[in-house]
Order: C-alpha cells, then structure tokens, then sequence
C-alpha cells in the first residue's frame, strides 16, 4: 500500500486502484469456484459472492449489508459540520461498522483458504492486499478449489427427477419445474420439480409441514403466481388461456371476504352475478344459487344475515360463494379450521360429494385423519436441506402408508418436518425416495 500511494500520490487513489485489481482478480477467481464472473464488476457484491465461494454465505450477507450502511454514513458525515454532535455520531457508527465488517471479512477470508486448501496465513495477505491472492489463485493453474458453489449446493439438496408426466386431455396435468424469488442476488427456488396428473373426480390431499410450499402450489396451479409450468386443465393451458379458464377454476382461502350485514340469499346472488360466466341469464344464476343453497345445506338460513351465522355455516357459504360457478377445479385451503370433529366431517362429505361429480377437489387441511377416508389420494410436499418444497410423494392413500411406514398423515408429516420443528428430519430421504419410484 506505502508504493501505491508513492505511485499515485493519495490514498484515495490507493483504494480505487486497489478495487480495481481486486475486480480483475475476482473476474478470473469466480468462475473457478462457480459464481458468475460478472459479479466481480459490481461494487458491495463481489465480498458476498467470495463469501459463497467461501461456504460462508451469512457472513458475505452481513459485509455486503454494512458496507452499504457504512458508505451511507460516510455520506452523511461529508455534508455534518465539523465538530457537531452528528459528526460525531456518524463518526464512531462507522467506525463500529468497519470494526463489524472486518471480524466477518476475517471469516470469509479464512474460509476461502479453507476451500484453496492453504495455510491460514493467506489470510493477512487476503486482508491487506486482496488482489494478490485473488490474482495468484485465479490466475495460477496450481491453486484449485476443492469443492465449488454449485457442488455445495447440489451436496446439499435432493435430487430432481426429470421426470415430466404427459398431458391428459381429461383431468389436471401439473409439470412444475420451478417456482422462485429473488433473495438477494440469487435465486431462491421455492418449489421445485413437482409433476403430476390428477384425474377427474379424485379429491386429494394436499399435506406437508409450515413453508413447505403449500400455498404456493395452490398458488402455482390455480394461475395466481405464475411458475415455470406447464398446468393444463382438460386440455386447457391454465396460464395461456386463463381469462377463459377462470370459470373453471374455484379456490377458497382461509380467511373469508363476505359482509356481516347482508344475508346469505344476498351474497349468493351477489357471488353468482361476480363469478358465473357473463352468457348466464338471470333464471340461470337464480337455479345455480338454489342449488347450491341445497347443496351445502344452507336453505334453512337462506334470509338470514351472515354475521348471524355459527362458525361451520359461516364457512358453508364461504366455499359457496366459489362453487356458485360450478367449477371443474376446486381447491380449498384450511376449509375446516375452526370447527369440531362432527361439523368438519359433514363439510367433507359435501365435498366428497362435489368430487363425485366428476370435479377435481384439492383441500389443505391440518386435521387430515379424521376425513381421511373421503380422500383418493395425497400430495406430500417436503422442505428439502435447500428449504425448496419438493414433492415427497403422491399416490393413493393406502400406497402413502406403506410408502412412509406411517399410518396416520400427521405422523407422515412428522417423518419430514426437521429436526428443529419437532420432526423426524428425513425430508430428503422420502424425496429421493419418490425419485427413484418416478424414474424406476
């Protein structure tokens, strides 16, 4: 640094110089360990990638957050004045900051060497001058990394099946590839390598721990969150054709919109005027509306207000209001939550009911043995160690319990939750399971 600054006379310009060099040195450095050279080029970025390359992820996380803090700090003790108590403050924050900064650097660092498989000392090279050994080891064939950030991943993840099913033209066909966020600069899978068919009249299960992707699946399938997929309805391709799609497609969430002052009658009407296809008349919708009335019990408390009704009917009209347009796909999300044993199980029969007409009904629910029976088959979704939902399973319910040697869904549930949750941990294992019975 003392014949930089010779060279270029102030330690400003010792500094842009100095990133410079670190830039060119990452840009040879990153691919070697698998991150994209780009990154190199772009400022309070390229320690989060090293920390990657590094396996010490949190920590590239933690420098790239206070860097930027710090710069704003130093921003705004430019324009202090001197000697007031913001110039001060702004002072010994940053200062805080650089000291924070520098025990993760150290870290990274360390690990970086650990990765290079070279003595410890590297390190005070890496935090002097980082350009030099970011340039000898980039540079120089000698020095290669032991492992790299794709490997690290895939050691720490399931394996994908590749295994896209055919589309049928009657039922649902589901080939989801993936479903992300960005977090950061990466890219943070939330679902991943989901492919099914569910065929006409089967009501299934959908079952799997918190953050395990439910919701999103719904999510996925019904169009609302559009994901890497092919989802095709009888021949329909749900996000190609989804203005003409969406009478076809029913999805009740757990919290119900419906107002208190107006009676059930009333919101029927009002659903089956918002929902049912804009071609049915009035003597259509009126027909519809009762029923539907009849179908889920509600006749008797037709004229009643909403804010009268007890907890069960309250959720009785609440599915009703998505089935007034009678559709072919029906997905419920908790539909029993809230109610006992008796009063659950008479909702479930309804929609075993609505299944055997043909129709497709999907139901997350969180007390699944007791209805167990009114269900064909069961979608298991798992939190893999890259906390991506993966599917576990799907199959009939008697094939699940030889499958997970569970009797009870809760207790399949168990089996895959972490260890941190309470559970069995053994997510990874039932997806490479499923893996093998996908591509046997």
């Amino acid at each position: 640094m003392i014949i930089l600054t010779i060279l270029f006379g102030s330690y400003r310009g010792v500094e842009v110089v100095a990133e410079i060099l670190f830039s060119i040195a990452l840009f040879m450095l990153f691919p070697e360990c698998g991150v994209k050279r780009r990154w190199a080029l772009v400022p309070f970025a390229r320690v989060y990638f090293l920390g990657k390359c590094a396996d010490r992820e949190p920590e590239g996380k933690a420098v790239f957050a206070i860097d930027i803090i710090r710069a704003v700090f130093l921003l705004l003790f430019m324009y202090a004045e001197e000697h007031s108590f913001a110039y001060y403050l702004l002072g010994a924050l940053s200062t805080a900051a650089i000291t924070i900064s520098i025990m993760y650097r150290i870290r990274i660092y360390s690990g970086i060497c650990e990765v290079y498989q070279v003595s410890k000392l590297w390190v005070l090279l890496w935090f002097t001058l980082p350009f030099i050994p970011a340039a000898i080891w980039g540079y120089s064939k000698k020095y290669e990394p032991a492992w790299t950030v794709s490997e690290m991943e895939a050691d720490n993840a399931a394996r994908l099946s590749g295994n896209y099913v055919s589309t049928m033209d009657n039922g649902l066909t589901i080939n989801l590839e993936e479903r992300t966020s960005r977090k950061l600069f990466d890219k943070k899978y939330l679902l991943r390598d989901i492919h099914m068919v569910i065929p006409p009249g089967h009501m299934v299960l959908l079952l799997g721990g918190s953050g395990a992707g439910k919701t999103t699946l719904i999510n996925a399938i019904n169009g609302y969150e559009k994901a890497k997929a092919s989802v095709v309805l009888n021949g329909s391709n749900v996000y190609k054709e989804y203005k003409d799609l969406q009478y076809d497609i029913g999805y009740v969430p757990q919290k119900d919109m419906m107002r208190d002052t107006d009676t059930v009658l009333r919101t029927l009407s009002d659903a089956a005027l918002l929902r049912m296809p804009l071609a049915a008349d009035r003597a259509e919708r009126k027909k519809q509306v009762n029923e539907v009335l009849d179908l889920f019990g509600l006749e008797p408390v037709k004229n009643s207000l909403v804010g009268k009704l007890s907890g069960g009917q309250r959720k009785r009209l609440s599915i009703s209001m998505e089935y007034i347009a009678n559709p072919t796909l029906f997905i419920l999300d908790e539909p029993d939550s809230g109610l006992d044993g008796v009063m659950a199980r008479r909702l479930m029969v309804r929609l075993r009911r609505i299944a055997d007409k043909g129709k497709i009904v999907i139901v997350i629910t969180h007390t699944p043995d007791r209805v167990i029976d009114l269900f064909d088959d069961v979608i298991v979704l798992a939190k893999d160690a890259k906390l991506t939902g993966r599917l576990a399973f799907y199959g009939s319910i008697a094939d699940a319990r030889e499958f997970f040697g569970k009797e009870k869904m809760e207790d399949i549930v168990m089996s895959i939750n972490r260890k941190e949750e309470g559970g069995e941990g053994r997510a990874d294992e039932f997806v490479d399971k499923y893996v093998e019975v996908q591509n046997a």
